[in-house]
């Protein structure tokens, strides 16, 4: 196949003053894409804010010679979200990519956390996505051409100590990520959702020095820049990637066992003597819609 280029495209990425939307940035304009470098410049917590960041990426940008805009709008309200998507509409006159990055970090343990951190990090990662899908998604719907990656992690897919609103709030991406797919299948509009690992501020100080060097933002582009590209045709799927390891993962289903006959009481104890076959995922698929689980009890109906 020819090169993947993204020329007379618009891609907006959020969080894209450093690490890991910054090195999406770079790729995305090193293959003619024009670029809104979304970032609001505050700290890993979420205090503080700064334009220098997303300035500095735009001058960056320039080589590349595409176009190139900064935005510092917070993701985490609407009216925010909205003036992303406004600033490349204005601009460029379209979105055909969204690179919803953008994240904060406050790990506390259960008991530790405060609303005030709850909030903040749900805000950012998965009201943030919210709220620029939303204006982004109208824009797509509009030209009948759309690309959209969600970041998920990990630790909410599998588990983590410590992250309880970072996991809460990253899972809810993969639901974000669903509804987009319902909706937007038909008008061309793809959703996936990565699980990135890579050294940026969110993990400089998490990981060993060693480890970090091979966590280069840089092994994850390459499966960015394909989701967001016109050759992909997937959609509704969940990656892992870090160091230049791409997997898929995902949530399946198992036939499980059908009890009763939808019609007699069922008993605990038969939850009991039945829950080898209940917990087996033996056989277990990825779904596509809530709908196809059904599929599981038609010996019932």
């Amino acid at each position: 196949m020819g090169k993947i280029r993204f020329d007379d495209q618009v891609v907006v990425i959020t969080g894209a003053g450093s690490g890991i939307g910054r090195a999406y940035a770079h790729a995305f304009a090193s293959r003619g894409a024009r670029v809104v470098v979304n970032d609001l410049g505050g700290n890993r917590d979420g205090t503080g804010e700064a334009r220098g960041a997303a300035d500095t990426v735009v001058a960056e940008l320039a080589q590349y010679g595409g176009g190139a805009v900064a935005n510092y709008d917070s993701v985490a309200t609407v009216s925010g979200g909205e003036r992303i998507i406004a600033t490349a509409e204005d601009h460029f006159g379209r979105v055909d990519v969204l690179v919803n990055n953008a994240g904060v970090l406050r790990d506390k343990s259960l008991l530790k956390m405060t609303e005030e951190d709850w909030e903040l990090v749900v805000n950012v990662h998965l009201k943030g996505a919210f709220c620029v899908t939303r204006p982004a998604f109208a824009l797509m719907k509009k030209n009948g051409y759309g690309r959209i990656i969600n970041t998920t992690s990990g630790s909410g897919l599998y588990g983590n100590f410590g992250q309880a609103a970072y996991m809460a709030a990253k899972m809810g991406v993969v639901g974000l990520m669903h509804s987009v797919v319902a909706e937007g299948s038909k008008h061309n509009i793809l959703c996936n959702a990565i699980s990135p690992v890579a050294a940026s501020r969110m993990t400089d100080d998490v990981m060993p020095a060693e480890i970090l060097e091979k966590l280069k933002p840089e092994f994850i582009t390459p499966l960015v820049l394909f989701l967001a590209s016109q050759v992909n045709r997937e959609t509704g799927m969940i990656f892992n990637c870090a160091a230049g390891w791409f997997s898929r993962t995902a949530i399946c289903c198992a036939p499980g066992l059908c009890i009763g006959d939808a019609k007699r009481e069922i008993t605990p104890e038969e939850i009991h003597d039945n829950w080898m076959a209940i917990t087996s995922l033996d056989d277990a698929v990825p779904l596509d819609s809530v709908v196809d689980s059904f599929r599981f009890m038609t010996s019932l109906f």
